[in-house]
């Protein structure tokens, strides 16, 4: 099967995060069977009930313990039900158009490709594919395997769209929801109250300081060279004449790699604790619902300097999330590399260029006659 043909019948299936994705799965473990690889399947249960699968295949010597392994998600972001071409792949201008073309499912296609033209019999190292879920609803089916550690790997090429780009480290992702509770009452009588608003607003400010404080640790390969901290929704009050009894607001912050999630929240409890004692009838509270921790690769990896000159890019460095960081749990040296850039990544139109996507069936071939054979 070709590589178009492959990357539509992919596109074709629905695989949507809120939808379970055992038709994506079903396809990939009859392809990975019929190359000759011993596929296994880790289901699990997500949040809302609906079953999600990992799919690990295995080639080379059946060992915990691989080379390489070439890592894709299986999940897309929704569409928008007027592209009544998102599932369709459609070709013009040298550009493959669909739903998850360029996010991730390009990246498989060419993998499938890439093993397709090899030997499987040969290999002198195991290779390993590994196909996830949930990645892109906070890399859920990624962490999930991690924890299970059903695989050890040397290295990892980890699919996401860099144009080509090898990028060998990556800021964390982090999100919490802070809650501040006060006190009701009419607002022509402020004195009967205590506004959650009014100390929402405090420990904002006092956020923006902690934001201007992370500036001065820095890590100069990226832009920007430090944690970035954004909070995108707060919502408080339930009248316009009411002082309002609860505000909550909604807190995500990318920190560098080597500084650990809990950074940021040992300066946001420290600030609640000062605003407490001078205001006891306020109450906070923080549920870090997620602690994403970046990664990095040295700069001397095997793998980042074959990417290097296979591509003719040098190295460089990602501020959004990536499953890298949990590839890192198993032991891998992670480079992340995929064709598509992430700008044009969950757009209405998505689409990944035909010549990068042939490319990237080069470089991963000869990645693995690298490491593999």
């Amino acid at each position: 099967m070709n590589l178009k043909q492959t990357l539509a019948e992919l596109v074709a299936i629905d695989s949507v995060s809120a939808r379970p994705n055992g038709p994506v799965i079903d396809y990939l473990a009859a392809r990975c069977d019929d190359l000759g690889f011993s596929v296994q399947q880790f289901p699990y249960v997500d949040d809302n009930g609906r079953q999600k699968i990992n799919l690990l295949a295995l080639a080379g010597e059946q060992a915990t313990a691989v080379e390489l392994v070439l890592v894709g998600h299986t999940d897309t972001v929704p569409y928008d039900p007027n592209w009544t071409a998102a599932l369709t792949l459609t070709e013009r201008d040298g550009k493959l158009f669909g739903r998850g073309a360029c996010d991730t499912k390009a990246f498989i296609a060419a993998a499938l490709t890439a093993v397709d033209s090899l030997d499987l019999k040969k290999l002198r190292h195991p290779l390993a594919l590994l196909f996830t879920a949930d990645e892109e609803i906070g890399l859920i089916g990624a962490k999930r395997f991690a924890a299970e550690q059903k695989l050890k790997a040397r290295f990892a090429i980890v699919g996401e769209p860099t144009s080509l780009q090898p990028m060998r480290a990556g800021k964390g992702y982090c999100l919490a929801e802070v809650t501040v509770k006060g006190r009701e009452a009419h607002s022509a009588y402020p004195a009967l109250g205590t506004s959650a608003v009014f100390g929402a607003a405090r420990l904002l400010a006092r956020l923006e300081k902690i934001a201007e404080r992370l500036q001065s640790e820095t890590h100069s390969d990226f832009e920007p060279p430090h944690t970035t901290l954004n909070v995108g929704l707060v919502q408080g009050g339930t009248a316009k004449n009411v002082i309002a009894g609860e505000c909550r607001f909604t807190l995500e912050w990318r920190p560098i790699p080597g500084q650990g999630p809990a950074r940021l929240l040992d300066l946001l409890h420290t600030a609640i604790a000062e605003e407490t004692a001078a205001e006891p009838n306020l109450v906070f509270a923080v549920d870090a619902a997620r602690a994403d921790q970046g990664f990095e690769t040295s700069v001397s990896s095997e793998l980042v300097n074959l990417l290097e000159n296979l591509t003719g890019q040098s190295a460089g460095t990602v501020a959004f999330g990536t499953e890298a960081a949990q590839l890192s749990e198993l032991g891998a040296e992670a480079v992340v590399l995929g064709p598509g850039n992430i700008r044009e990544a969950h757009r209405t139109g998505e689409f990944v260029p035909v010549a990068e996507l042939e490319a990237c069936v080069t470089i991963l071939q000869q990645s693995i006659a690298r490491f593999c054979y």
